[in-house]
């Protein structure tokens, strides 16, 4: 069982999206860096990310945890322009970390069930928490997870511990729980997922690739282990100027007329097409 999993129990009662708490201004890049080496963690916060993640778990040898949980809390003893997360190993880094005024969130590996949740947000309180879902039983709690507790800001799948616990050969192998994951972030009104790391960090065009496909999916972003990978992340997921010019189309026949229509090429216009081309020219003012 993992350091950060709790006994199973009786789920809550799901909640019911009503709203997308998704904006312009989401996270599109995640940035990963070792906790035990500061120098990197620093050239990570001016490499154009979103969030930088402070890695405590897997990019830390364990006779380096000590040292990196240290050098992460010298770290968040004051703020930083850029969103710092930290990536914890067990809820023993957690009290260290809560209460430093440069954290602004905690990922939480290998959680499995709800109760994973509140025992952390009861270490971390007033902290965002983010769970990684990382094998079978956690992608079947996913709608559970992400309504567990007020704190839990966001879920995404940690896919290399999946892709072993599930035996999965094949990339495609992933996708009906990336599905699952894209669902219930949707079912409990939490921001898109961003996918897992791309760890081929000079196989690019791949990296292009899988964005593309998992922006078809419903993702939005993704998590990276080099600043090479931040501009390849953002030019897949950022609207295309053919995008951009249909969204604005869209908008304007809106505008112009507020009931449902068709457009000259016969394109179906209602509120949700709308809705979902207003994102688009949000988003491109973003890459202006």
């Amino acid at each position: 069982m993992s350091p950060l999993s709790g006994p199973a129990g009786t789920e809550r009662p799901a909640a019911v999206a009503t709203t997308r708490p998704f904006t312009a201004r989401t996270p599109l890049t995640w940035l990963y860096a070792p906790g035990d080496r500061p120098e990197v963690v620093r050239k990570a916060l001016v490499s154009g990310a979103d969030v930088v993640i402070v890695d405590l778990e897997d990019a830390v040898a364990p006779h380096r945890k000590a040292y990196a949980l240290d050098a992460t809390a010298d770290l968040l003893a004051d703020p930083h322009p850029v969103p710092v997360h930290v990536r914890v190993h067990t809820p023993h880094d957690i009290p260290t970390l809560a209460p430093l005024p440069g954290l602004r969130g905690l990922r939480l590996p290998k959680v499995t069930h709800p109760t994973d949740i509140d025992r952390i947000a009861a270490l971390a309180p007033g902290v965002p928490l983010y769970p990684l879902l990382e094998n079978a039983l956690a992608v079947e709690h996913a709608h559970a997870i992400a309504t567990a507790h007020p704190a839990v800001r966001g879920i995404a799948l940690g896919e290399a511990d999946l892709r072993a616990d599930l035996g999965v050969r094949e990339d495609s192998g992933l996708d009906w729980s990336r599905g699952r994951v894209v669902v219930a972030a949707r079912a409990a009104a939490l921001p898109p997922p961003a996918q897992s790391v791309h760890p081929d960090v000079a196989d690019l065009e791949a990296l292009a690739a899988g964005c593309a496909r998992g922006r078809a999916m419903g993702f939005f972003g993704r998590a990276a282990i080099h600043p090479r990978q931040l501009p390849v992340i953002e030019r897949a997921y950022l609207p295309t100027p053919q995008e951009v010019d249909a969204a604005r189309e869209v908008v304007e026949a809106a505008a112009a007329d507020r009931g449902a229509l068709a457009l000259p090429d016969g394109r179906f216009v209602d509120a949700a097409v709308v809705e979902g081309a207003r994102r688009v020219l949000a988003l491109a003012a973003r890459a202006g």
